[in-house]
């Protein structure tokens, strides 16, 4: 069967770059690797289970770190893919990563795509910390997730990902932005870029 690719975003400390982040959210950031830590730990228990799943686990993993070589504010940057990255924010680093290994898991021919991150804060406004964000563009796969989700007891509730939020992550320089256009609906925009790198493969 086509395998199953599990992608995990690993920043394994985020200080936000040259945007750093106030220091009253720092003493958590060395969580960002969370998404990773979980596909590492699902390719173990599949391992350890022996379950006979055609699966592949992604873990881009980097620090995101103020530094003379750190990523600006202005910097186009070219992805795995060949489009074009404007960075807006050297905080909204997970996406830009995700991107790179979600367009790298795309040649393994996957059936699906399912990528994992503490990607934003914006997802906590919305839906506290009860529940995770889910983002996909197949209702069957929403349905079946969320389901899933409810019965492990670790929920996730569906976000809208409509055609038109794309043009909030349309880049002015580069083919996409790192940051949407407006302070609104972050967790979304997040998910639309993603969205960019993932299709038109069969993606959450």
């Amino acid at each position: 069967d086509k395998p199953l690719a599990l992608v995990g975003k690993g920043v394994t400390f985020d200080s936000g770059g040259i945007n750093i982040k106030p220091s009253n959210g720092l003493t958590d950031m060395h969580q960002d690797m969370s998404g990773g830590a979980s596909v590492i730990h699902a390719m173990s228990a599949i391992a350890r289970l022996k379950l006979p799943i055609n699966i592949l686990g992604f873990v881009p993993a980097v620090e995101n770190m103020p530094s003379g070589s750190s990523y600006r504010p202005g910097d186009i940057l070219k992805s795995y893919s060949g489009k074009t990255i404007e960075v807006l924010n050297t905080d909204a680093e997970g996406r830009i990563i995700l991107a790179d290994a979600i367009s790298y898991a795309k040649t393994k021919n996957p059936a699906l795509i399912f990528d994992v991150a503490t990607l934003t804060g914006a997802a906590l406004a919305a839906l506290g910390q009860r529940a995770s964000a889910l983002f996909t563009k197949n209702d069957k796969l929403t349905n079946f997730l969320s389901t899933t989700a409810e019965k492990s007891g670790d929920y996730a509730w569906p976000m809208p990902l409509w055609d038109e939020y794309e043009e909030e992550i349309k880049g002015t320089f580069g083919d996409v932005a790192n940051l949407g256009k407006t302070p609104y609906g972050g967790a979304i925009t997040g998910a639309m870029f993603l969205w960019q790198f993932a299709k038109p493969n069969l993606w959450a």
